[in-house]
């Protein structure tokens, strides 16, 4: 049986190593004793500090250094805590630079991120035991909750990682409490980046592996070559477009989305990742009646827009039923369904479909032409998720180039338009975001539990009609039993 113990979370070959060297020069820069920023020994608690910073003189230096505003200034001092270079002595949670007298250290070299040290979890399991003996049993939740689970999966040599832990402690102790406090400090803040608490972002994810260096010079051999000459042909043959259409169609996106993305433009009413203010995912629910006026604004924005969005394809279904033309809608959702459904029902669907929008006499026939129904009853001998393609493209061009216009120009939509609401910004301050932060815990995805509140919805109707006299029958015995109690 092999055994894991390194846990790696990211690529094996890492091309964001030439973006830590910058801000490695960025660090050695600001570490200058002449040109750098002013360090000075403080006071935490009763502990004095040599060489600490504030958030204030950092942020300072930054907007200075690349001639910025202390808005930006902060932003990339917070990347550089994010990454390990820079850590705080106080709240360990929270990766940022505060731009005020909160104190900061320079992370050694040692601890650096493009050390490429592996993050193994025999050593995090020494730490996380180091921890256990100085606070006496008593760590954090999720400390607790990784204690546990390394103890299990490394139950084999637990017990030359306790002995490692105890070595530790006791050289440790033997330090200067400047020192021990220091490096502490050091060795928390490491841990914190590359084993982030739960219900916050790593900066050390690097996502999927991969598994050749984009860094990396090749040979230059015959086989490189001939790859050489097949890439160019292929970039001749290639149709190109003029670079001022692309530059205008771009600028036309932003334009046109510009108050609609989030890094962009403030979320309104506020941004429930940083506030835990539930009231944006209140106001853009599926289910809500009257929705935003920038979510009805969006629907104007093109025919996807609408059609991704369920509360807009509510409103376009009705202007359709009016038009008596909703079998092309619903024709489009069903073969959503088989796209995107599982792999064992995609037979059942296929069929349910043919028998209702596409055999003769079905009580919803839709109207594509010859030659793709023939490829479409062809294909579904053999269903498979995408054999409804072309009549499904079919229906959609047809729907946006004579529907959706007319949608737009219809009571229907003119009435969202009206009932639509308009929040207005919800200003938090400081205090009560490190309060939010501090009592932040995780929790379900609003996509889980959305999918969760549509199953409910779907098993309530599949449960039949309901019978009304033994409904208002149980709440009389309720009511009955309640006034027999006071």
């Amino acid at each position: 049986m092999t055994i894991r113990n390194v846990h790696d979370c990211g690529q094996r070959h890492r091309p964001r190593v030439a973006c830590l060297k910058k801000v490695e020069a960025l660090v050695l820069e600001m570490q200058d004793p002449t040109s750098g920023v002013k360090s000075q020994t403080q006071r935490l608690v009763i502990t004095t500090i040599p060489h600490a910073l504030t958030g204030e003189d950092v942020v300072a230096w930054i907007a200075k250094r690349f001639n910025v505003d202390a808005a930006e200034g902060c932003a990339i001092g917070t990347m550089m805590v994010a990454f390990g270079y820079i850590y705080p002595l106080r709240d360990h949670k929270r990766l940022i630079l505060k731009s005020d007298a909160s104190l900061y250290r320079f992370q050694t070299p040692y601890f650096w991120p493009a050390q490429q040290w592996p993050v193994e979890d025999t050593d995090y399991a020494i730490y996380l035991a180091k921890r256990n003996i100085r606070k006496n049993g008593v760590l954090e939740l999720h400390e607790q909750e990784q204690y546990n689970n390394l103890h299990k999966w490394l139950n084999h040599k637990w017990d030359f990682i306790v002995m490692q832990a105890k070595e530790q402690y006791r050289a440790g102790k033997e330090r200067k409490k400047p020192d021990r406090v220091v490096f502490d400090c050091q060795e928390r803040a490491y841990w914190v980046v590359h084993r982030p608490p739960p219900g916050s972002v790593s900066a050390m994810d690097l996502g999927l592996l991969r598994l050749i260096d984009p860094n990396q010079e090749e040979s230059e051999t015959s086989d490189y070559f001939r790859r050489i000459i097949i890439f160019t042909e292929q970039c001749i043959m290639r149709p190109r477009v003029k670079s001022s259409v692309s530059l205008g169609a771009i600028v036309k996106y932003i334009t046109t989305y510009k108050l609609h993305d989030a890094f962009l433009s403030p979320v309104l009413p506020s941004n429930p990742w940083l506030t835990d203010d539930p009231a944006y995912w209140d106001l853009n629910s599926l289910t809500i009646d009257n929705p935003t006026r920038m979510r009805v604004e969006r629907w104007t924005f093109s025919f996807g827009e609408l059609l991704s969005d369920p509360r807009g394809r509510d409103g376009f279904r009705l202007f359709l039923k009016k038009e008596f033309s909703s079998e092309n809608l619903a024709f489009w959702e069903a073969c959503e369904a088989v796209k995107w459904g599982t792999a064992s029902t995609i037979h059942e669907k296929a069929q349910q479909i043919y028998k209702t929008f596409l055999a003769r006499g079905a009580p919803r026939w839709i109207n594509i032409d010859g030659k793709t129904m023939e490829v479409t009853v062809r294909g579904l001998k053999h269903p498979h998720r995408y054999v409804l393609d072309a009549a499904q493209t079919h229906i959609y061009m047809l729907m946006k180039k004579d529907k959706y216009g007319r949608y737009l120009k219809s009571p229907v939509y003119m009435d969202y338009q009206r009932r639509a609401t308009d929040p207005e910004a919800h200003n938090f301050t400081e205090t009560q975001l490190a309060q939010n932060a501090k009592n932040r815990r995780p929790s379900l995805s609003p996509i889980i539990l959305r999918q969760q509140e549509e199953e409910q919805q779907a098993k309530l109707e599949a449960s039949g009609p309901v019978d009304l006299t033994q409904v208002m029958s149980k709440l009389d015995k309720r009511n009955m039993l309640k006034e027999g109690q006071k």
